[in-house]
């Protein structure tokens, strides 16, 4: 977000065809990537073309390749000039002990790992091997076709597959599910084949970090056929570039949250000018400023994940902690925080800052980031007044809000900046943590009277009926107030006054158990009108607003009274 500009509501667009990701802005810096396939099992009859279509991807993207079956390479000397060793089809007891301590001492340091298909049926005697490759091999049914779904499409060994993949393959089960200890990528569809013995969550293809190294496997790879598959051999491209840290993702573990986009956008609205696609299970922006945000629920502590990439120089963000924007995206501006995606900027304004307010840690965020037409994943973790962000899981930002006019209670949304941006989303998924206050306002469409109105057509109701079309306006003289019966007893934690022109310079927010005896619960001499989200404390029935002094000569006027608790 580089400027302000008011707008109106645009419907989101469906595009007619879908997004196809991006190639690098540039080359990678070349690197040595050594290929294994030592067998003392089972030897697969793809395993010279894998090594051929290995050989194929690094003349092609800027890695040599060195092929052996040899063991004694494993020395910490000789694995040094590599910055990735592929296990291709190993079985068996395959490395010494000493040429096991040499490579371990390499993955702990910094080296990585790529297994392919019977890399997991290598070496079960040996723990650290069984945690490097995330799960050993127990049995399989005949080769057949399968249906592959994608679960992660930011990585690059699978951001350019589709949602479901179909495939023919001999198709692993294992010892165990990977998923407690990697971020799984991809699953197999037990439904579509035969033979399938994982209970229905059947992972296939994963990444996960080892110390200061990192780890990839995927099942397939066993047919000579699926080397010659433009999409596998992507897939290994992806896992060789990512473990040899030519590309960055979060391959932490991921359970329990839930999506609130993955190709449906029921829930989300847009705010503002423009709009965004929607193909693909991809959002990809369109003109602005405008703001697509999720209104079927507010949050309060949770991790938020977002899949993002950008298009050139371009801009967006990710807004938290903004109350009802209506048609007005500058809402989120003024009263949220923007956790920006922007390639070049002032500090303050780039990629991974709270925007205006707090630079990233620049060089872990450019340690992090993949370049514009690459694919990132921002994790932002709310705590009370405290945001966190992670760059493809490295920690980035670390941000306080001590403004009294802002609260990181809220709804989240997603920029779209303007014409000359183009941002596209991902997999926006939700994690709660703690007790959550309830999603709605208490006070919407609750009886509400009031000291006086300036006619009949700005009664109180109007500030309680969700409607920023409507307001309640009082007589033109001091003091003035609105009550709103709730109903029942509430513990108060937060009010939202969304002021028309005509508001309260000084004015106390008060509850009361019978609408009789009032206690102040927040007090304001300096109210500035617009938008304003009161974090307060306090227990009643009954809450009002009592004006004191007016800004103008005019009365107060507010388009919306909104009351949060439990």
């Amino acid at each position: 977000m580089r400027r302000l500009l008011a707008g109106v509501s645009a419907a989101i667009a469906v595009a007619a065809c879908a997004f196809h990701a991006s190639p690098a802005a540039a080359a990678d810096a070349p690197y040595d990537v050594l290929v294994f396939s030592k067998t003392a099992g089972f030897r697969h009859d793809s395993i010279p073309t894998g090594i051929q279509a290995i050989r194929d991807l690094g003349a092609a993207n800027s890695f040599t390749v060195t092929a052996t079956e040899d063991a004694g390479v494993f020395t910490t000397a000789n694995l040094a000039q590599y910055e990735s060793v592929v296990f291709l089809s190993t079985t068996g007891d395959v490395l010494n002990t000493s040429q096991q301590s040499a490579f371990e001492s390499y993955i702990r340091g910094g080296g990585g790992y790529v297994g392919v298909h019977a890399a997991a049926d290598t070496e079960y005697g040996w723990p650290f091997y069984g945690q490097l490759v995330g799960a050993w091999f127990a049995s399989h049914p005949a080769i057949q076709q399968v249906n592959s779904k994608t679960e992660n499409r930011a990585h690059p060994a699978t951001a350019h597959l589709p949602q479901t993949w179909t495939r023919t393959d001999e198709l692993y089960n294992y010892q165990s599910n990977a998923r407690s200890t990697a971020r799984v990528l991809a699953t197999l569809d037990e439904s579509s084949y035969s033979g399938g013995s994982m209970a229905g969550d059947h992972p296939i293809t994963w990444c996960k970090t080892f110390d200061a190294g990192r780890s990839f496997y995927t099942g397939f790879g066993h047919t000579q056929q699926s080397f010659a598959e433009p999409a596998f051999r992507s897939q290994l491209l992806g896992g060789i570039r990512y473990a040899a840290k030519r590309a960055k993702a979060d391959c932490r573990p991921e359970t329990g949250y839930t999506t609130l986009y993955n190709g449906s956008t029921t829930g989300w609205a847009q705010s503002g000018p423009g709009s965004f696609s929607n193909s693909d299970a991809t959002l990809t922006s369109s003109g602005g400023m405008g703001l697509f945000w999720y209104n079927a629920r507010q949050y309060t502590s949770y991790s938020l994940k977002a899949d993002w990439k950008l298009t050139g120089d371009s801009n967006s963000g990710i807004f938290v902690g903004f109350p009802n924007p209506g048609g007005d995206p500058n809402v989120a501006v003024n009263q949220g925080y923007e956790i920006q995606i922007d390639a070049s900027d002032t500090p303050d304004r780039t990629t991974g800052s709270i925007y205006g307010f707090k630079a990233a840690d620049i060089a872990a965020r450019d340690a992090a980031l993949n370049p514009p037409g690459e694919w990132n994943t921002f994790e932002v973790l709310v705590e009370g007044q405290r945001i966190r962000v992670y760059l493809n899981g490295s920690l980035v930002n670390d941000f306080t809000n001590t403004d009294p006019n802002r609260n990181l209670d809220g709804y989240i949304g997603l920029q779209n900046h303007g014409s000359a941006d183009q941002v596209a989303f991902r997999n926006v998924r939700i994690k709660e943590s703690g007790t959550q206050p309830p999603a709605s306002n208490v006070a919407l469409n609750k009886p509400a009277t009031t000291s006086s109105t300036e006619s009949a057509a700005f009664p109180a109701s109007a500030a309680v009926d969700g409607n920023t079309g409507t307001r309640w306006s009082s007589a033109f003289s001091d003091p003035q107030w609105i009550r709103v019966d709730l109903g029942r007893s509430y513990t108060i934690n937060r009010v939202v006054l969304n002021w028309e022109a005509a508001y309260a310079r000084a004015y106390q927010i008060q509850t009361s158990p019978d609408g009789t005896t009032w206690t102040t619960i927040h007090s304001m001499t300096t109210g500035t009108g617009g938008v304003q989200t009161l974090t307060v404390n306090g227990t009643g029935r009954y809450l009002r607003m009592y004006g004191t002094t007016r800004a103008t000569p005019y009365g107060y006027s507010l388009y919306e009274l909104q009351v949060y608790g439990t």
